[in-house]
């Protein structure tokens, strides 16, 4: 079977090591182009397996490409993902970690996750009432007798967020108190996360249509020079969440599903997340209180709009958020230059 969009679509893949894991997902990534951007050492020589078409980037290139906008893009920390998604020219975009594999599905078949990812993204999103059969647009379901027959066209999708078999996705805390625990369950599903609810995105294994919702996948300065590591995915799902609530797109989560291999270090974990244990008890309640304004009419307003509310609520928590705001306006400004905003919506449309 030929590959589905295969030029609409990047794969972006941050890392520190050579990249041996894609030899098994050669069978369904080798027909895409992949950016990979390798953290930390940009000296370290990146092994990339022959036959994949692809560009890498390290630290050096990114200093040079964005000269003092680089500070917006985090170094040692899997949020230097976010420049991939800066320089791509694709619709699409799937990233995935370097320790995630091929899953099987309960018959014993290889998950094809980024077919399925192009699935979910290609169809609807149901966000303002919930469909008991959950995805209505899956083959074999459809919307249930109740449902409002205004709502059944949907509004497009905007991101894609797939799951993890084996080991599950768990903060610090979790993991040292369940350090034997696994994901062992599959279940069949694709649900639209409703309007108004918030969700804890992890970046492994997640999909999203970049001309929607781009401008505001940016995963923060996190790691290295800065207090807080681990929630550069969390915070880029609850922006990408509020923005395609105002914006009218929708979120989904279930399949596919893949082999997430290898638990990190708790302890490391802990020391990185420790302050945001505290700050997201903070962070939530201002996403779920944000109202953007009706001016804003695309995902850069919206994440402008954002950048300004961090800092106006979230900066007296401590200085790292009036940091983080600045950086949130210049990530924009360095979208803009790589994506001249000629055919988006703009306030004199």
């Amino acid at each position: 079977m030929a590959p589905i969009l295969k030029d609409e679509v990047d794969i972006v893949i941050p890392t520190i090591r050579s990249l041996n894991f894609l030899e098994n997902w050669r069978p369904f990534f080798e027909p895409y182009h992949l950016i990979i951007i390798q953290d930390g050492d940009p000296t370290k020589v990146i092994e990339v397996p022959k036959g994949f078409d692809y560009e890498l980037y390290n630290r050096n290139d990114i200093n040079r490409i964005l000269g003092p906008k680089a500070n917006c893009i985090s170094f040692k920390d899997g949020a230097c993902r976010c420049f991939g998604f800066l320089v791509s020219k694709k619709k699409f975009i799937y990233t995935i970690d370097d320790d995630c594999f091929v899953a099987k599905d309960p018959t014993g078949k290889d998950i094809d996750t980024l077919t399925q990812h192009l699935d979910n993204l290609t169809k609807p999103s149901t966000p303002y009432f919930f469909n008991t059969l959950y995805d209505p647009y899956r083959e074999g379901a459809d919307f249930v007798r109740g449902y409002p027959f205004s709502l059944r066209q949907g509004v497009p999708t905007a991101v894609s967020h797939g799951l993890w078999l084996n080991i599950p996705d768990y903060d610090a805390p979790t993991q040292l108190v369940k350090p034997l625990e696994r994901n062992t369950r599959y279940v069949d599903a694709v649900m639209t996360i409703p309007k108004g609810t918030l969700y804890p995105m992890c970046a492994m294994n997640l999909a999203f249509n970049r001309e929607l919702i781009g401008a505001a996948m940016y995963f923060g300065i996190m790691g290295e020079g800065h207090p807080l590591g681990r929630y550069d995915d969390m915070w880029a799902g609850w922006c990408t969440k509020v923005v395609c609530d105002h914006l009218g797109y929708g979120v989904k989560t279930g399949l596919p599903y893949l082999w997430h291999s290898k638990a990190s270090n708790p302890f490391v974990n802990l020391k990185k997340e420790y302050k945001g244990l505290f700050w997201q008890e903070e962070m939530i309640p201002f996403f779920q209180s944000v109202v953007l304004p009706k001016e804003c009419t695309n995902a850069q307003q919206c994440y402008l709009e954002l950048a300004k509310l961090t800092k106006e609520k979230l900066g007296p928590i401590d200085p790292y958020f009036h940091n983080f705001a600045d950086a949130m306006v210049a990530w924009i400004e360095a979208w803009e230059e790589f994506n001249p905003p000629a055919n988006a919506k703009t306030e004199s449309a």
